[in-house]
């Protein structure tokens, strides 16, 4: 009986598995909305400055933050 009981579930499980399409990982993409975020505010600062060397300073933290989200989004599949 108990093996009959353990074959079910196990069963069950599986066509449990089967049926699921998979999960999102929604921290991995809020992370990567942040991330856009944070450069889209380092785009605009350095639009805003007239200092040369800031605003290159600050183009380059965009960058940064646009790659580390392109990193949140391959992460979150």
């Amino acid at each position: 009986m108990k093996k009959i009981l353990i074959v079910a579930a196990t069963a069950g499980l599986m066509s449990l598995a089967a049926c699921n399409g998979g999960t999102t990982n929604t921290t991995a993409e809020n992370v990567a909305d942040s991330h856009e975020a944070n450069a889209a505010i380092y785009d605009d600062a350095a639009d805003n400055t007239s200092n040369a060397a800031a605003a290159d300073v600050l183009e380059n933290a965009a960058d940064v933050e646009e790659n580390k989200a392109d990193a949140a989004e391959a992460n979150a599949h």
